[in-house]
């Protein structure tokens, strides 16, 4: 029988790697699309290249050069990653790391290279639980592009594809304990919106991360000396 087929957003870090695990464990045959588009943070994709390497998963690596994107802080190395306490991170107010419409462009590309390649589903990380507040990593927004993406591809309107956003619902506890179970070698992933050689340990992501493996009880290896 042959498998299904699933293209994977995959960016590198925690939550995209676990999405990565979970749909290799679900059966489907997948290939990752990951983007580049300027990030400060371009070490996430050196991420996962490294993993798909390791699992041996082919990787498709896309260039996005949108000049207007430096309106966000995780683009123009100009501005200043914010670091604010947790209950502002939570507060659901939109925070200068937004980059505009970015999950909208990543499943359009997403959804060519899944008509392309007659794939069957694809497979997103966002999570609307312990997140920054992004407008394009919620329920309704997912809804919408699977509706779109279903409406305006050749394989969704002959066979019906499937967008799968595993992680919408969960912590990031519940992400670190799914990951420990499937096996996510989470040393090589990459959270940090600085980049750098070490995580920051200042920003959001490095902030809803250390929570997640701190309440999960699991040791986050790429924080380790």
């Amino acid at each position: 029988m042959t498998k299904k087929k699933a293209i994977v957003l995959f960016s590198g870090g925690l939550d995209s790697t676990t999405c990565l695990y979970w749909a290799l464990d679900k059966g489907y045959a997948c290939e990752t699309l990951t983007v580049s588009y300027g990030q400060r943070h371009e070490r996430e994709v050196r991420a996962a290249q490294t993993i798909a390497q390791r699992l041996g998963v082919k990787q498709h690596l896309v260039t996005l050069q949108f000049p207007w994107l430096v309106s966000s802080s995780l683009v123009d190395k100009n501005q200043t990653i914010p670091d604010q306490p947790m209950e502002e991170i939570e507060s659901g107010k939109i925070p200068s790391t937004y980059v505009p419409g970015r999950n909208l462009v990543f499943l359009s590309v997403a959804a060519s290279l899944m008509d392309s390649l007659h794939a069957d589903a694809i497979v997103a990380g966002p999570n609307a639980v312990d997140f920054s507040g992004y407008p394009d990593c919620t329920p309704k927004f997912f809804q919408a592009a699977a509706e779109a993406i279903n409406r305006g591809t050749e394989r969704g309107v002959t066979q019906g594809v499937d967008v799968l956003a595993p992680l919408m619902a969960l912590s990031k506890t519940d992400i670190v304990r799914l990951g420990a179970k499937l096996g996510v070698p989470f040393e090589l992933t990459w959270s940090c919106y600085n980049g750098g050689d070490k995580p920051c340990g200042h920003c959001d992501s490095c902030k809803l991360r250390a929570r997640g493996f701190a309440e999960a009880g699991v040791k986050d290896g790429s924080v380790e000396p």
